[in-house]
């Protein structure tokens, strides 16, 4: 991640936040990087930024366009970009972040050589715009540094490989952990993670996950920032790779009915210098005061977040009871129906300490997402709220007299509960900024009221029979 130097004042702190770099430090890094697109034979760059939504946009330059883009940045038009400017105020620049130079793999790219590079979205008077969601992660992270931390995050993205982009019929009928060496699945699993590796981003493993032809590829464990750019570049290789097969892959949390859908289960952690803050040795479950005041912040405030990890109409389909997504809010060591579970610890594995967070969906923006996470582990921290006990018990199992006796309280059922509970929430507007904010529940409340004027198929085939 690229910062100025911080020398106290307000000044260099607003750089910080922003990610701004002076002029010699621009310049240095756009040489280094146009040497290093020379060496690899680059002849396209693409320059990728995402909307509030989470849906990748970006245009493509040739390389010697390159060092004007990485000193001076690109102007594009703002107002068709779902969540940016009016029509009136449209111009912005694409600033490209030099830390995020890749070069994709031959196999992804097709004949030319092509590098990619993550941007951040500036005003033409090189201030930085308040709708980036790429802004709004680095102004959690800076508050996360100012309290003397560093935010690392390991998701876990599950998804679908079907037959095409209108027909969700699976590819395979395996299940958790089966490997089938002839399976389409498994072949195109194995060429993402080689793309993955190819373009530097560490994978830890893939495995096929519980339903018929859903799999998962795990990453190891980055600073956030860096975790949003590559969980972008992720999901474009997977559907990427299936495309090229033949096939569709899909991140749409519950694509196919009676079956678990895909989760985006985020281990997290909060480091101080290369030491865990998560960890302390003496403790039953080996979690720090800092952990335990963390995890309470994102108990406390889920309600109020879960609008952005879990943003679409289709995202609650999956949050239902039996299909191993969490419902109730709660957390556990052993127990898989909690909303947070904190993995076992391993003597010797002190900086793996760390909690799952299991309800967001790999659909989510994951700018917005992370950033939502940390404010509220933060607002934890700053308030000291008490951590309730754990529940190792089989929530599922629980009638709701017994889960109100143990101060259980579910998920919001459907976006539109999701998003009155953000609506309500100080902490979000301050963590997504008032631009961001407005204009997500505003899209949100459009996307429900689109949703329930819709006739969907269950109602025809329900009702048309018999009224």
């Amino acid at each position: 991640m690229t910062t100025g130097k911080d020398h106290g004042t307000e000044t260099t702190k607003k750089d910080r936040i922003a990610g701004c770099m002076s002029s010699q430090e621009r310049k240095r890094a756009a040489a280094r990087i146009l040497d290093q697109a020379q060496r690899d034979g680059v002849q396209f760059v693409r320059l990728w930024f995402t909307d509030i939504l989470g849906r990748l946009k970006g245009f493509t330059i040739t390389v010697r366009e390159l060092e004007t883009a990485l000193t001076e940045g690109m102007g594009f038009d703002g107002s068709s970009i779902e969540g940016f400017v009016r029509i009136e105020e449209s111009d912005l620049i694409a600033l490209p972040d030099p830390d995020t130079y890749r070069l994709f793999p031959w196999s992804v790219a097709g004949e030319e050589r092509s590098a990619v590079l993550i941007c951040d979205i500036k005003k033409p008077d090189g201030s930085p715009y308040e709708g980036d969601p790429r802004f709004v992660l680095r102004k959690a992270l800076s508050r996360a540094r100012d309290m003397g931390f560093t935010f690392y995050v390991g998701p876990e993205l599950e998804y679908f490989y079907f037959r095409g982009e209108t027909d969700p019929t699976g590819l395979d009928h395996e299940g958790y952990f089966d490997f089938n060496h002839h399976d389409i699945g498994t072949e195109m699993r194995k060429e993402t993670v080689m793309a993955l590796e190819s373009m530097g981003i560490e994978v830890e493993y893939s495995h096929h996950e519980v339903a018929p032809s859903q799999h998962e590829i795990d990453l190891r464990y980055r600073e956030a920032l860096q975790m949003a750019d590559i969980t972008m570049i992720y999901r474009v290789l997977v559907r990427e790779v299936a495309r090229r097969h033949g096939y569709h892959a899909t991140f749409m949390p519950k694509p196919v009915f009676g079956v678990n859908g895909s989760g985006m289960h985020v281990h997290q952690s909060l480091f101080v210098g290369d030491k865990n803050a998560f960890f302390d040795a003496d403790d039953e479950y080996h979690l720090s005061k800092t952990a335990k005041r963390y995890l309470s912040g994102l108990l406390h405030h889920v309600g109020e977040i879960i609008a952005v990890t879990n943003q679409w109409v289709n995202s609650y389909k999956r949050l239902v009871p039996d299909y191993e997504a969490p419902v109730y809010v709660s957390w556990g060591q052993r127990n898989r129906s909690a909303l947070v579970r904190v993995p076992m610890y391993k003597p010797g594995k002190e900086k793996a300490t760390r909690i799952e967070f299991r309800a967001p969906d790999p659909a989510a923006n994951p700018y917005l997402a992370f950033a939502a996470m940390l404010s509220a582990g933060l607002e934890g921290l700053s308030h000291e709220y008490p951590l309730p006990k754990p529940v190792e018990d089989d929530i599922f199992r629980m009638n709701p007299a017994q889960r109100r006796r143990r101060s259980i309280r579910s998920l919001p059922r459907d976006l539109n509960e999701a998003v009155h509970a953000m609506s309500r929430s100080k902490m979000m507007r301050q963590a997504l900024g008032d631009h961001v904010f407005e204009t997500f529940i505003a899209n949100k409340k459009m996307e429900w009221d689109r949703y329930m004027a819709h006739v969907s198929r269950y109602e025809i085939e329900e009702y048309l029979p018999i009224l």
